[in-house]
């Protein structure tokens, strides 16, 4: 395998979007492992987005979080011939992206500000001035919220609630079980629906 830089949002490639867009996962990781560098480049168009976001929750800033991202992609290509499909893809990614922000959070802990995760309600409803200045306030206070919680609550609160991912996959992601994740995330619920009391 070559080295090469890897981007969360790579340029879309043509060739490597004919060939791989209607493949799953599975399929493209193999090919991927056998060298080649458009399946993997379909992979990482299709799953940046969703672990810069995850990335930008547990750093707090988006070039941290752009690093990290990066970082989980180099190593993910240098590992492609141990995975082992035991998981899906994205939770493999997950996994190894929680892992390089925990270590980077370590090194150098930043100030966490989740502003633009949660991003305000589309439509008319918010146009008017007034509206649009009361949900930015309830979406800083959401994210002041979050930004108390423990990290692990935070990350399995982000995986559940925000990418949507199941219990198991989540227990895998963060090294738990699932009784552990379910605790984390009745904790972080709790707490958040105490902070946000007063926009309800």
């Amino acid at each position: 395998m070559t080295e090469r830089t890897v981007s969360p949002s790579p340029s879309p490639s043509p060739e490597g979007d004919l060939l791989g867009r209607d493949l799953p996962d599975g399929l493209l990781a193999v090919r991927a492992a056998e060298g080649d560098e458009d399946s993997f480049a379909v992979l990482v168009r299709r799953h940046g987005s969703s672990l810069l976001a995850l990335a930008r929750c547990i750093l707090g800033n988006p070039q941290d979080a752009e690093e990290a991202v990066q970082d989980a992609f180099v190593s993910a290509w240098r590992r492609l011939p141990e995975y082992r499909h035991s998981a899906e893809f994205r939770t493999w990614m997950y996994r190894i992206t929680v892992n390089r922000c925990l270590t980077m959070r370590r090194r150098r802990p930043p100030p966490l500000s989740l502003d633009g995760v949660v991003e305000p309600a589309a439509g008319d409803a918010w146009s008017q001035p007034a509206r649009s200045a009361e949900q930015e306030a309830a979406t800083a206070a959401l994210s002041r919220a979050l930004a108390e919680l423990d990290v692990g609550q935070r990350i399995c609160w982000i995986l559940r609630e925000v990418e949507g991912l199941p219990y198991k996959e989540i227990a895998h992601v963060t090294r738990t079980s699932e009784p552990t994740v379910r605790g984390r995330l009745f904790r972080a619920r709790r707490s958040l629906q105490e902070a946000m009391g007063p926009w309800r």
